[in-house]
């Protein structure tokens, strides 16, 4: 599971014109499932979301996490995370999870990090989406459970 995941001051994604969900401060989260992930996938980024410490305490110092800033998470899937660039110029999506298990991994995200206290509005799974966002920093954190980078 990948995900990358953006320090933003507001956030909201459209969906043939209507805005379906959007968040003040907090953290807009874009998530790929492989087609090999598991619970523990899950469990693992949504504890590191959660606890990432990227938000600016009195002194200005990145040292705060999303519940402590007192933000929300907006989670987008994408599917394209997944992407294999490494040979050609088309990337391949072969190691990107099917549709239905991969809305049944996001599903399961966005509840763990409810289940660990966060607000969390989300995306459309499978829709073409706008995704509207102002980033604070900017500050953008790469995250794979399979600890590649």
């Amino acid at each position: 599971m990948r995900a990358v995941v953006q320090r933003v001051r507001e956030a909201s994604v459209v969906v043939d014109g209507a805005t379906k969900g959007a968040i003040d401060e907090g953290l807009l989260v874009y998530l790929g499932v492989d087609r090999a992930d598991t619970n523990e996938d899950v469990d693992y980024i949504a504890d590191k979301v959660s606890h990432l410490r990227i938000f600016p305490d009195a002194e200005e110092k990145m040292n705060l996490d999303v519940s402590q800033a007192g933000g929300k998470v907006l989670v987008v899937s994408a599917f394209t995370l997944q992407a294999d660039a490494r040979k050609g110029r088309r990337p391949s999506f072969e190691g990107a999870a099917a549709g239905d298990s991969a809305r049944v991994m996001y599903e399961m995200f966005c509840g763990a990090l409810a289940k660990l206290g966060l607000t969390v509005a989300r995306g459309v799974f499978g829709a073409t989406m706008e995704v509207h966002s102002v980033n604070a920093g900017p500050v953008c954190i790469l995250l794979d459970s399979r600890r590649g980078f």
